[in-house]
Protein backbone atom coordinates (compact mmCIF):
# COMPACT_ATOMS: atom_id res chain seq x y z
CA UNK A 1 0.00 0.00 0.00
CA UNK A 2 1.06 3.55 -0.71
CA UNK A 3 2.07 6.17 1.82
CA UNK A 4 -1.29 7.95 1.38
CA UNK A 5 -2.98 4.80 2.68
CA UNK A 6 -0.67 4.07 5.59
CA UNK A 7 -0.39 7.68 6.76
CA UNK A 8 -4.06 8.08 7.86
CA UNK A 9 -3.83 4.76 9.72
CA UNK A 10 -0.67 5.87 11.51
CA UNK A 11 -2.30 9.20 12.33
CA UNK A 12 -5.30 7.41 13.82
CA UNK A 13 -3.18 5.35 16.21
CA UNK A 14 -1.08 8.42 17.08
CA UNK A 15 -4.20 10.43 17.96
CA UNK A 16 -5.62 7.58 20.03
CA UNK A 17 -2.30 7.22 21.86
CA UNK A 18 -2.49 10.96 22.61
CA UNK A 19 -5.99 10.30 24.06
CA UNK A 20 -7.75 12.48 21.53
CA UNK A 21 -11.45 11.46 21.47
CA UNK A 22 -12.16 8.58 19.09
CA UNK A 23 -14.66 10.52 16.95
CA UNK A 24 -12.19 13.35 16.28
CA UNK A 25 -9.33 10.92 15.69
CA UNK A 26 -11.35 9.05 13.06
CA UNK A 27 -12.66 12.21 11.39
CA UNK A 28 -9.29 13.95 11.08
CA UNK A 29 -7.51 10.80 9.86
CA UNK A 30 -10.18 10.32 7.20
CA UNK A 31 -9.96 13.99 6.19
CA UNK A 32 -6.20 13.62 5.65
CA UNK A 33 -6.81 10.65 3.34
CA UNK A 34 -9.33 12.54 1.23
CA UNK A 35 -7.02 15.56 1.04
CA UNK A 36 -4.11 13.44 -0.21
CA UNK A 37 -6.39 11.73 -2.71
CA UNK A 38 -8.40 14.78 -3.70
CA UNK A 39 -7.81 14.13 -7.41
CA UNK A 40 -9.74 10.86 -7.33
CA UNK A 41 -11.93 11.16 -4.20
CA UNK A 42 -13.32 14.65 -3.48
CA UNK A 43 -13.56 15.69 0.17
CA UNK A 44 -17.30 16.20 -0.31
CA UNK A 45 -17.65 12.42 -0.23
CA UNK A 46 -16.35 12.34 3.34
CA UNK A 47 -18.99 14.83 4.48
CA UNK A 48 -21.74 12.95 2.64
CA UNK A 49 -20.73 9.68 4.26
CA UNK A 50 -20.61 11.21 7.72
CA UNK A 51 -24.09 12.68 7.30
CA UNK A 52 -25.46 9.34 6.07
CA UNK A 53 -24.92 7.94 9.56
CA UNK A 54 -27.42 10.38 11.01
CA UNK A 55 -30.11 9.44 8.48
CA UNK A 56 -29.85 5.66 8.84
CA UNK A 57 -33.11 4.10 10.02
CA UNK A 58 -31.19 1.31 11.75
CA UNK A 59 -28.99 3.64 13.76
CA UNK A 60 -32.08 5.42 15.10
CA UNK A 61 -32.45 2.47 17.48
CA UNK A 62 -29.50 3.76 19.50
CA UNK A 63 -30.92 7.15 20.58
CA UNK A 64 -34.34 5.56 21.08
CA UNK A 65 -33.13 2.88 23.47
CA UNK A 66 -30.78 5.32 25.20
CA UNK A 67 -33.61 7.76 25.85
CA UNK A 68 -35.82 4.92 27.11
CA UNK A 69 -33.13 3.95 29.64
CA UNK A 70 -32.90 7.53 30.92
CA UNK A 71 -36.69 7.74 31.30
CA UNK A 72 -36.79 4.48 33.25
CA UNK A 73 -34.25 5.88 35.69
CA UNK A 74 -36.41 8.96 36.22
CA UNK A 75 -39.52 6.83 36.66
CA UNK A 76 -38.14 5.08 39.75
CA UNK A 77 -38.26 1.65 38.15
CA UNK A 78 -34.59 1.03 38.95
CA UNK A 79 -35.25 1.30 42.69
CA UNK A 80 -38.25 -1.05 42.43
CA UNK A 81 -36.19 -3.60 40.53
CA UNK A 82 -33.51 -3.39 43.23
CA UNK A 83 -36.10 -4.21 45.90
CA UNK A 84 -37.24 -7.21 43.85
CA UNK A 85 -33.64 -8.42 43.50
CA UNK A 86 -33.19 -8.25 47.26
CA UNK A 87 -36.25 -10.42 47.80
CA UNK A 88 -34.80 -12.97 45.37
CA UNK A 89 -31.11 -13.15 46.33
CA UNK A 90 -30.68 -11.10 49.51
CA UNK A 91 -30.52 -14.27 51.64
CA UNK A 92 -27.33 -15.53 49.96
CA UNK A 93 -23.81 -14.76 51.21
CA UNK A 94 -22.85 -11.23 50.19
CA UNK A 95 -26.51 -10.24 49.86
CA UNK A 96 -25.96 -6.77 48.41
CA UNK A 97 -23.24 -8.03 46.05
CA UNK A 98 -25.77 -10.56 44.73
CA UNK A 99 -28.38 -7.82 44.37
CA UNK A 100 -25.82 -5.74 42.44
CA UNK A 101 -25.27 -8.56 39.93
CA UNK A 102 -28.92 -9.51 39.41
CA UNK A 103 -29.92 -5.86 39.05
CA UNK A 104 -27.43 -5.48 36.18
CA UNK A 105 -29.05 -8.44 34.43
CA UNK A 106 -32.50 -6.90 34.81
CA UNK A 107 -31.23 -3.49 33.73
CA UNK A 108 -29.82 -5.00 30.53
CA UNK A 109 -33.19 -4.67 28.92
CA UNK A 110 -33.50 -1.06 30.06
CA UNK A 111 -30.20 0.83 29.89
CA UNK A 112 -28.35 -1.22 27.26
CA UNK A 113 -25.08 0.45 28.24
CA UNK A 114 -22.32 -0.96 30.47
CA UNK A 115 -21.01 2.49 31.36
CA UNK A 116 -24.50 3.75 32.27
CA UNK A 117 -25.12 0.71 34.44
CA UNK A 118 -21.72 1.02 36.15
CA UNK A 119 -22.33 4.71 36.90
CA UNK A 120 -25.84 4.15 38.24
CA UNK A 121 -24.95 1.27 40.55
CA UNK A 122 -21.77 2.96 41.74
CA UNK A 123 -23.99 5.79 42.99
CA UNK A 124 -26.84 3.64 44.32
CA UNK A 125 -25.33 0.47 45.72
CA UNK A 126 -21.64 1.00 46.53
CA UNK A 127 -22.28 3.49 49.39
CA UNK A 128 -24.84 1.10 50.89
CA UNK A 129 -22.45 -1.85 50.53
CA UNK A 130 -19.73 0.12 52.32
CA UNK A 131 -22.18 1.04 55.09
CA UNK A 132 -22.85 -2.67 55.68
CA UNK A 133 -19.14 -3.50 55.95
CA UNK A 134 -18.13 -4.39 52.39
CA UNK A 135 -14.74 -3.03 51.35
CA UNK A 136 -14.75 -0.19 48.84
CA UNK A 137 -12.52 -2.21 46.50
CA UNK A 138 -14.74 -5.29 46.53
CA UNK A 139 -17.90 -3.20 46.08
CA UNK A 140 -16.39 -1.34 43.13
CA UNK A 141 -15.12 -4.49 41.41
CA UNK A 142 -18.48 -6.25 41.78
CA UNK A 143 -20.20 -3.21 40.27
CA UNK A 144 -17.78 -3.05 37.33
CA UNK A 145 -17.92 -6.82 36.69
CA UNK A 146 -21.72 -6.94 36.90
CA UNK A 147 -22.02 -4.12 34.35
CA UNK A 148 -20.53 -6.55 31.78
CA UNK A 149 -23.90 -8.28 31.69
CA UNK A 150 -25.84 -5.19 30.65
CA UNK A 151 -24.71 -4.80 26.98
CA UNK A 152 -25.15 -8.51 26.24
CA UNK A 153 -28.81 -8.57 27.22
CA UNK A 154 -30.97 -6.74 24.64
CA UNK A 155 -31.23 -4.00 23.69
CA UNK A 156 -27.47 -3.62 24.15
CA UNK A 157 -26.12 -0.87 21.92
CA UNK A 158 -23.02 -2.88 21.00
CA UNK A 159 -25.32 -5.60 19.55
CA UNK A 160 -26.99 -3.03 17.29
CA UNK A 161 -23.62 -1.70 16.15
CA UNK A 162 -22.34 -5.17 15.24
CA UNK A 163 -25.52 -6.10 13.38
CA UNK A 164 -25.37 -2.88 11.37
CA UNK A 165 -21.65 -3.22 10.59
CA UNK A 166 -21.84 -6.91 9.61
CA UNK A 167 -25.22 -7.01 7.90
CA UNK A 168 -26.77 -9.65 10.19
CA UNK A 169 -30.23 -9.44 11.72
CA UNK A 170 -30.53 -7.19 14.80
CA UNK A 171 -33.44 -9.38 15.84
CA UNK A 172 -31.26 -12.52 15.90
CA UNK A 173 -28.50 -10.67 17.76
CA UNK A 174 -31.05 -9.68 20.40
CA UNK A 175 -32.23 -13.28 20.77
CA UNK A 176 -28.65 -14.55 21.03
CA UNK A 177 -27.78 -12.23 23.92
CA UNK A 178 -30.21 -13.52 26.55
CA UNK A 179 -28.76 -16.92 27.45
CA UNK A 180 -25.07 -15.88 27.58
CA UNK A 181 -26.07 -12.87 29.71
CA UNK A 182 -27.90 -15.18 32.12
CA UNK A 183 -24.91 -17.55 32.38
CA UNK A 184 -22.50 -14.68 33.05
CA UNK A 185 -24.85 -13.56 35.85
CA UNK A 186 -24.81 -17.06 37.40
CA UNK A 187 -21.00 -17.26 37.21
CA UNK A 188 -20.61 -13.86 38.85
CA UNK A 189 -23.08 -14.74 41.59
CA UNK A 190 -21.10 -17.92 42.33
CA UNK A 191 -17.80 -16.02 42.62
CA UNK A 192 -19.37 -13.25 44.71
CA UNK A 193 -20.81 -15.91 47.05
CA UNK A 194 -17.44 -17.65 47.46
CA UNK A 195 -15.58 -14.41 48.20
CA UNK A 196 -18.32 -13.13 50.52
CA UNK A 197 -18.28 -16.29 52.64
CA UNK A 198 -14.50 -16.03 53.01
CA UNK A 199 -14.76 -12.40 54.11
CA UNK A 200 -17.82 -12.74 56.29
CA UNK A 201 -20.12 -10.54 54.20
CA UNK A 202 -23.56 -11.37 55.50
CA UNK A 203 -26.88 -11.71 53.67
CA UNK A 204 -29.27 -8.76 53.85
CA UNK A 205 -32.19 -11.11 54.61
CA UNK A 206 -32.55 -14.30 56.61
CA UNK A 207 -34.87 -15.88 54.02
CA UNK A 208 -36.24 -15.50 50.52
CA UNK A 209 -39.19 -13.15 50.37
CA UNK A 210 -42.63 -14.53 51.16
CA UNK A 211 -45.37 -14.90 48.56
CA UNK A 212 -47.06 -11.78 49.96
CA UNK A 213 -43.84 -9.75 49.71
CA UNK A 214 -43.28 -10.93 46.15
CA UNK A 215 -46.84 -10.08 45.21
CA UNK A 216 -46.50 -6.57 46.60
CA UNK A 217 -43.17 -5.96 44.89
CA UNK A 218 -44.25 -7.46 41.57
CA UNK A 219 -47.19 -5.10 41.56
CA UNK A 220 -44.66 -2.26 41.48
CA UNK A 221 -41.98 -3.78 39.23
CA UNK A 222 -44.09 -5.79 36.76
CA UNK A 223 -44.14 -2.83 34.38
CA UNK A 224 -40.36 -2.94 34.10
CA UNK A 225 -40.20 -6.73 33.83
CA UNK A 226 -42.74 -6.65 31.03
CA UNK A 227 -40.42 -4.63 28.80
CA UNK A 228 -37.85 -7.35 27.86
CA UNK A 229 -40.67 -9.87 27.42
CA UNK A 230 -42.64 -7.48 25.23
CA UNK A 231 -39.50 -6.74 23.23
CA UNK A 232 -38.93 -10.43 22.46
CA UNK A 233 -42.56 -11.13 21.56
CA UNK A 234 -42.92 -8.00 19.46
CA UNK A 235 -39.81 -8.81 17.43
CA UNK A 236 -40.69 -12.51 17.18
CA UNK A 237 -44.14 -11.90 15.70
CA UNK A 238 -43.18 -8.93 13.55
CA UNK A 239 -45.14 -6.31 15.46
CA UNK A 240 -42.25 -3.86 15.08
CA UNK A 241 -38.70 -3.63 13.80
CA UNK A 242 -35.79 -3.17 16.25
CA UNK A 243 -35.76 0.57 15.52
CA UNK A 244 -39.52 0.85 15.99
CA UNK A 245 -39.10 -1.15 19.22
CA UNK A 246 -36.86 1.63 20.55
CA UNK A 247 -39.53 4.25 19.83
CA UNK A 248 -42.17 2.05 21.49
CA UNK A 249 -39.95 1.74 24.57
CA UNK A 250 -39.81 5.54 24.91
CA UNK A 251 -43.59 5.83 24.77
CA UNK A 252 -43.98 2.91 27.16
CA UNK A 253 -41.47 4.35 29.65
CA UNK A 254 -43.16 7.77 29.60
CA UNK A 255 -46.61 6.27 30.14
CA UNK A 256 -45.40 4.10 33.03
CA UNK A 257 -43.56 6.97 34.71
CA UNK A 258 -46.27 9.59 34.18
CA UNK A 259 -49.51 7.64 34.59
CA UNK A 260 -48.72 4.60 36.75
CA UNK A 261 -45.88 5.60 39.08
CA UNK A 262 -46.57 9.34 38.74
CA UNK A 263 -42.87 10.11 39.14
CA UNK A 264 -42.37 11.91 35.81
CA UNK A 265 -43.73 15.42 35.42
CA UNK A 266 -43.63 17.96 32.61
CA UNK A 267 -40.77 19.89 34.24
CA UNK A 268 -38.58 16.76 34.06
CA UNK A 269 -38.89 16.38 30.31
CA UNK A 270 -36.11 18.88 29.61
CA UNK A 271 -33.56 17.14 31.93
CA UNK A 272 -34.55 13.80 30.39
CA UNK A 273 -34.01 15.19 26.89
CA UNK A 274 -30.68 16.72 27.88
CA UNK A 275 -29.35 13.49 29.41
CA UNK A 276 -30.53 11.47 26.43
CA UNK A 277 -28.78 13.82 24.00
CA UNK A 278 -25.57 13.79 26.06
CA UNK A 279 -25.58 9.99 26.25
CA UNK A 280 -26.31 9.57 22.55
CA UNK A 281 -24.21 12.31 20.96
CA UNK A 282 -20.84 10.71 21.68
CA UNK A 283 -21.90 7.41 20.15
CA UNK A 284 -23.45 9.06 17.08
CA UNK A 285 -20.33 11.19 16.49
CA UNK A 286 -18.22 8.03 16.52
CA UNK A 287 -20.67 6.34 14.14
CA UNK A 288 -20.61 9.27 11.67
CA UNK A 289 -16.81 9.43 11.68
CA UNK A 290 -16.43 5.65 11.45
CA UNK A 291 -18.73 5.46 8.40
CA UNK A 292 -16.47 7.86 6.52
CA UNK A 293 -13.39 6.01 7.78
CA UNK A 294 -14.98 2.74 6.69
CA UNK A 295 -15.35 4.07 3.14
CA UNK A 296 -11.64 4.83 3.06
CA UNK A 297 -10.89 1.28 4.26
CA UNK A 298 -13.23 -0.23 1.66
CA UNK A 299 -11.79 1.78 -1.25
CA UNK A 300 -8.30 0.67 -0.31
CA UNK A 301 -9.40 -2.97 0.18
CA UNK A 302 -7.94 -2.98 3.69
CA UNK A 303 -10.61 -5.39 5.08
CA UNK A 304 -9.75 -7.88 2.35
CA UNK A 305 -6.01 -7.47 2.95
CA UNK A 306 -6.47 -8.05 6.69
CA UNK A 307 -8.76 -11.00 6.02
CA UNK A 308 -6.19 -12.59 3.71
CA UNK A 309 -3.44 -12.02 6.29
CA UNK A 310 -5.51 -13.65 9.04
CA UNK A 311 -6.39 -16.60 6.80
CA UNK A 312 -2.71 -17.07 6.00
CA UNK A 313 -2.04 -17.50 9.72
CA UNK A 314 -5.25 -19.24 10.81
CA UNK A 315 -6.28 -22.33 8.87
CA UNK A 316 -9.13 -23.41 11.18
CA UNK A 317 -12.00 -21.65 12.87
CA UNK A 318 -10.70 -22.37 16.39
CA UNK A 319 -7.33 -20.77 15.58
CA UNK A 320 -9.12 -17.74 14.14
CA UNK A 321 -11.40 -17.35 17.18
CA UNK A 322 -8.44 -17.62 19.56
CA UNK A 323 -6.53 -14.94 17.63
CA UNK A 324 -9.60 -12.67 17.59
CA UNK A 325 -10.11 -13.07 21.33
CA UNK A 326 -6.51 -12.08 22.02
CA UNK A 327 -6.75 -9.12 19.63
CA UNK A 328 -10.04 -7.86 21.11
CA UNK A 329 -8.82 -8.24 24.69
CA UNK A 330 -5.94 -5.89 23.85
CA UNK A 331 -7.87 -3.45 21.68
CA UNK A 332 -10.77 -3.30 24.14
CA UNK A 333 -8.48 -1.92 26.84
CA UNK A 334 -7.83 1.18 24.72
CA UNK A 335 -11.14 1.59 22.87
CA UNK A 336 -14.65 1.98 24.19
CA UNK A 337 -16.64 -1.13 23.24
CA UNK A 338 -18.94 0.57 20.74
CA UNK A 339 -16.10 2.35 18.95
CA UNK A 340 -14.04 -0.84 18.76
CA UNK A 341 -17.02 -2.76 17.38
CA UNK A 342 -17.60 -0.19 14.63
CA UNK A 343 -13.94 -0.28 13.61
CA UNK A 344 -13.21 -4.00 13.88
CA UNK A 345 -16.41 -5.75 12.81
CA UNK A 346 -16.05 -4.82 9.09
CA UNK A 347 -12.39 -5.95 9.22
CA UNK A 348 -12.96 -9.32 10.91
CA UNK A 349 -16.31 -10.45 9.52
CA UNK A 350 -14.94 -11.32 6.01
CA UNK A 351 -12.37 -13.67 7.59
CA UNK A 352 -15.06 -15.22 9.81
CA UNK A 353 -17.25 -15.83 6.75
CA UNK A 354 -14.36 -17.46 4.90
CA UNK A 355 -13.90 -19.93 7.76
CA UNK A 356 -17.67 -20.60 8.03
CA UNK A 357 -17.93 -19.11 11.52
CA UNK A 358 -21.56 -18.35 12.35
CA UNK A 359 -21.83 -14.55 12.30
CA UNK A 360 -24.40 -14.39 15.11
CA UNK A 361 -22.11 -16.48 17.33
CA UNK A 362 -19.13 -14.37 16.25
CA UNK A 363 -20.97 -11.13 17.04
CA UNK A 364 -21.83 -12.19 20.60
CA UNK A 365 -18.23 -13.33 21.18
CA UNK A 366 -16.99 -9.93 19.98
CA UNK A 367 -19.54 -8.08 22.13
CA UNK A 368 -18.67 -10.05 25.28
CA UNK A 369 -14.92 -9.71 24.71
CA UNK A 370 -15.01 -5.96 24.15
CA UNK A 371 -17.25 -5.54 27.19
CA UNK A 372 -14.93 -7.60 29.40
CA UNK A 373 -12.04 -5.44 28.26
CA UNK A 374 -13.79 -2.54 30.01
CA UNK A 375 -13.10 -4.31 33.32
CA UNK A 376 -9.41 -4.82 32.65
CA UNK A 377 -6.69 -2.45 33.88
CA UNK A 378 -5.10 -0.15 32.94
CA UNK A 379 -7.62 1.47 30.57
CA UNK A 380 -10.97 -0.30 31.10
CA UNK A 381 -13.85 2.14 30.47
CA UNK A 382 -16.20 0.83 33.19
CA UNK A 383 -13.26 0.70 35.61
CA UNK A 384 -12.67 4.43 35.16
CA UNK A 385 -16.39 5.25 35.44
CA UNK A 386 -16.87 3.38 38.72
CA UNK A 387 -13.58 4.25 40.43
CA UNK A 388 -14.11 7.95 39.73
CA UNK A 389 -17.52 7.77 41.44
CA UNK A 390 -16.66 5.49 44.36
CA UNK A 391 -13.20 6.92 45.09
CA UNK A 392 -11.57 3.48 44.86
CA UNK A 393 -7.83 3.70 44.19
CA UNK A 394 -6.36 2.20 41.04
CA UNK A 395 -4.02 -0.06 43.05
CA UNK A 396 -6.88 -1.25 45.25
CA UNK A 397 -9.00 -2.04 42.21
CA UNK A 398 -6.15 -4.00 40.59
CA UNK A 399 -5.61 -6.13 43.70
CA UNK A 400 -9.29 -7.06 43.85
CA UNK A 401 -10.20 -7.54 40.19
CA UNK A 402 -7.99 -10.43 39.02
CA UNK A 403 -10.22 -13.36 40.17
CA UNK A 404 -13.10 -11.71 38.33
CA UNK A 405 -11.05 -11.21 35.15
CA UNK A 406 -9.95 -14.86 35.17
CA UNK A 407 -13.52 -16.08 35.69
CA UNK A 408 -14.99 -13.81 33.01
CA UNK A 409 -12.44 -14.76 30.36
CA UNK A 410 -12.89 -18.47 31.21
CA UNK A 411 -16.62 -18.04 30.54
CA UNK A 412 -15.75 -16.22 27.29
CA UNK A 413 -13.65 -19.17 26.10
CA UNK A 414 -16.55 -21.54 26.76
CA UNK A 415 -18.86 -19.33 24.69
CA UNK A 416 -16.21 -19.10 21.98
CA UNK A 417 -15.84 -22.84 21.47
CA UNK A 418 -19.37 -23.99 22.32
CA UNK A 419 -21.47 -21.92 19.88
CA UNK A 420 -24.62 -23.87 20.77
CA UNK A 421 -24.85 -21.88 24.03
CA UNK A 422 -25.14 -18.62 22.12
CA UNK A 423 -27.30 -19.99 19.31
CA UNK A 424 -29.74 -21.85 21.59
CA UNK A 425 -32.37 -19.08 21.84
CA UNK A 426 -32.13 -17.91 18.18
CA UNK A 427 -32.52 -21.51 17.01
CA UNK A 428 -35.45 -22.00 19.40
CA UNK A 429 -37.30 -18.87 18.31
CA UNK A 430 -36.28 -18.65 14.66
CA UNK A 431 -36.18 -22.36 13.85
Amino acid sequence: MSFTVWFPLLLLFLFLFMKIPVAFSLAFSTLVYFMFNSSSQPTDIMVQNMLSGTTSFTYLAIPFFTAAGVIFNYSGITERLMNLCELLVGKFAGGLAQVNIVLSALMGGLSGSANADAAMQSKMLVPEMERLGYSKEFSTVVTVASSCITPIIPPGIVLILYATASGVSIQEMFYAGYFPGFLIMVAEMALAGIQSRKRGYKPTRDRIGTAKEFAQNLKQSIWALFLPFGLIMGLRFGVFTPTEAGACCIVYALLVGALIYRTIHVKQLLPILRESVEATSGIMLIICASIAFGKFLTWERIPMIISEAILAICHTDWQFLLLVNILLAIVGMFFEGGAAMILLAPLLVPAAQSLDVNLIHFGIVMAINLTLAGVTPPFGAMMFVSTSITGCTFSGYCREVWPWIIMLFAVLLIFTYVPGIILFVPNLLMG
